[in-house]
């Protein structure tokens, strides 16, 4: 049973949560938590006091009232008495003080909210905080800005012992207003949410004025060192050397990519110190997590233009940085703890920009917007002295904290698509649309390509919201034109880093005898079906045999591949075409781990855009019936006596797609509810 006043402030709270996550240079993904202290009625109806504060593992921006847990603040407190108490300890405690076990599990820096003698508390990590935290006389700084206003805490992982820490400053300090925590945050209070939220931003905002005055805009980072390369050129660059990067990372477990050249991104990594800044390790724990201890920064001359040295020295000094990963792992494991994947979260590259890694596209970009706030917060640290992170131990200690690995133990089992890309023509259309569908609820990242451009956008738009931002974009395909082709998987590679899945998919139909079948038509069965499969396949493997990764190719044709359709001479040629070609591939693939295998479907009437054209009224004269006799027609010549749909084709594709089909190449699979005239042979 709850009070309306209880619901009242997690309102508030709620509230000024969202509005301090949604500027990133105020909250990082994922990091800070908030909290109120406010009264509830228990189950037996008593007046409790209760502290809400945000659960482990979700985001402020996108906070919701399920986002915060209860806890009795009457059982919390006393543990401000203790001398210690191990992290284990604390979590267990505190899953016996929830008012609700279906909350979500505290935060590891519940303690602090508790401690601190104030109703409503923010923990924040803001760019300028962070700069002055991180920079080796931010004390003294921060005695200048703000005298007995702050009290200084140095840096110790979160958990009991830094909670007791600060809230023993802060009731020994009555005057204080904040809390800078070294190489971490700020904390800070209010007596109402309001108030609690301007003090956060105004403390913030003093900080980042003073950075502001004594920035040198001609000489951050040493100055430059390399120009920036022009966008079409950084570009090309990029899409070339993408899915060699992709193919490396992926050594361990495949890595989905995101490619950022932001003005902020590009001056550091043309600057003159960006090789040693880089090196000297995260800004603080939030960061570490998501980007690792350091990036990989690529030692190579933008000036030289020279992509194959550039493919040479990434592949080089991505091996090297495995290698220093293994020996830093090594040397300060003392738990029995499996290595993380050793290869980096950030990859920067002088002239074109930064790439960032992650399972999918939302930890990739996740990866790439703290390593923005993490060039921030260099800037400000070497604007007021010098940078300086965590030590090795300490970083190692953050990367690899139980309580870290048990958060990785509650991600639900990896899909079967998951981690790859697929990259599907006609993607629009009815068997291309299942196919995303089918692929993106597996988990697979989808290029909808597609003539019909704003079609595939719009469906992209569909599957993001229903499978989560990132998972599908929609882009301009015509299978005829070698350029055009060639732009839709660059910008496929320039969006997700590389293509595992090509589904070849885009058709049209037509229906004549053949002295009535026009050059026009006979070239144009051939241009799309023919031609437009070999051009699309082609830059398939080029971008398949860069990664290194192997890869699954599958051409939806047609029964009519193998079986003489009435008055579609053109058509079945062109699918006979298709076929043939499939078997050609399978056998150039074998030796790259390429697998390529053929669906065949009939009769696909519903949701079809083929059969939405003259092809229905084609296909029924062709027949003598009606157009709406088709459906029964086809549904009575199978030995099954049923109607395929374009489900039922996705599933097929699905089927090659997967790992299921792991040992399976130039096979061709017919999904026609048995028609017998159409049985391989």
């Amino acid at each position: 049973m709850l009070t309306m006043d209880k619901l009242a402030g997690l309102e508030e709270l709620v509230t000024r949560s969202n509005k301090l996550g949604a500027d990133r240079s105020v909250c990082n993904w994922g990091g800070g938590n908030t909290s109120v202290k406010s009264k509830a009625i228990d189950h037996m109806g008593r007046e409790i006091n209760v502290l809400w504060v945000k659960g482990s593992g979700s985001d402020l921006a996108e906070a919701t009232e399920r986002s915060f847990t209860a806890l009795r603040l009457d059982e919390v407190l006393p543990l401000f008495e203790r001398d210690a108490m191990s992290d284990e300890e604390m979590v267990s405690y505190l899953a016996q003080c929830m008012l609700d076990s279906k909350h979500p599990r505290s935060s590891i820096e519940t303690l602090l909210h508790a401690f601190i003698p104030y109703p409503h508390v923010d923990h924040t990590h803001p760019d300028s905080i962070i700069s002055l935290c991180c920079s080796d006389n931010g004390r003294a700084i921060a005695d200048e800005i703000f005298g007995s206003r702050a009290v200084w805490v140095p840096y110790i992982r979160p958990g009991f012992q830094l909670s007791k820490m600060i809230g023993e400053a802060v009731r020994n300090h009555p005057e204080c207003e904040l809390v800078l925590m070294e190489k971490h945050g700020l904390i800070t209070w209010g007596n109402t949410s309001d108030e609690c939220y301007a003090n956060t931003i105004r403390i913030i905002e003093e900080v980042a004025d003073y950075i502001a005055t004594r920035v040198q805009p001609d000489n951050l980072f040493g100055g430059a060192k390399y120009d920036v390369l022009p966008e079409n050129e950084r570009t090309e660059i990029a899409a070339a050397v993408l899915p060699t990067i992709r193919g490396t990372v992926s050594e361990y477990q495949h890595a989905i990519l995101t490619y950022d050249a932001g003005d902020d991104i590009l001056q550091f990594v043309c600057s003159s110190d960006a090789g040693t800044l880089s090196q000297i390790g995260a800004a603080c724990p939030d960061h570490l997590v998501h980007t690792k201890r350091k990036p990989l920064y690529v030692d190579w001359d933008p000036r030289t233009k020279d992509v194959t040295l550039l493919k040479e020295k990434l592949r080089a000094q991505l091996k090297a940085y495995k290698e220093e990963y293994i020996a830093y792992y090594e040397k300060n494991v003392d738990l029995d703890v499996p290595m993380h994947d050793p290869y980096p979260r950030i990859i920067l590259i002088p002239g074109i920009g930064a790439i960032g890694t992650g399972k999918n596209k939302k930890m990739a970009n996740v990866a790439i917007a703290l390593y923005r706030r993490a060039v921030s917060v260099m800037k400000g640290a070497t604007t007021l002295g010098n940078f300086v992170s965590l030590g090795e131990k300490e970083s190692f200690d953050v990367e690899y904290w139980p309580l870290e690995l048990y958060k990785l133990s509650l991600a639900p089992p990896e899909k079967e698509l998951a981690r790859k890309v697929a990259l599907i023509t006609g993607g629009a259309g009815g068997i291309g649309g299942a196919t995303a569908r089918r692929m993106a609820s597996e988990g697979a990242h989808v290029v909808l390509a597609d003539l019909a451009y704003p079609s595939a956008v719009d469906l992209a738009g569909q599957i993001n919201a229903e499978f989560g931002e990132g998972t599908a974009i929609g882009v301009l395909l015509d299978v005829t034109d070698e350029a055009k082709v060639a732009a839709a998987f660059r910008d496929a590679v320039l969006e997700y880093g590389g293509v595992d899945i090509f589904v070849s998919n885009a058709g049209l139909a037509s229906s004549s005898p053949l002295v009535e079948t026009s050059l026009q038509d006979w070239n144009r069965n051939i241009d799309v079906l023919g031609t437009g499969y070999f051009l699309t396949s082609r830059e398939a493997f080029r971008v398949m045999i860069e990664q290194q990764l192997g890869g699954s190719v599958i051409f939806v044709t047609s029964k009519n591949a193998i079986y003489a359709g009435k008055d579609a001479a053109g058509y079945s040629a062109a699918k006979a075409l298709e076929g043939h070609l499939a078997r050609c591939l399978a056998v150039e693939g074998g030796p790259h781990g390429i697998r390529v295998n053929a669906v065949l479907p009939d009769a696909v009437l519903r949701g079809s855009n083929i059969w939405n054209s003259a092809w229905r009224e084609e296909r029924a004269r062709a027949y003598g019936i009606a157009p709406d006799e088709l459906e029964a027609h086809y549904r009575k010549r199978t030995l099954l006596n049923v109607n395929i749909t374009t489900d039922d084709i996705a599933q097929g594709i699905l089927f090659f797609a997967s790992p299921r089909s792991a040992k399976t190449t130039g096979c061709m699979l017919t999904i026609d509810g048995g028609v017998a005239a159409a049985f391989p042979r």
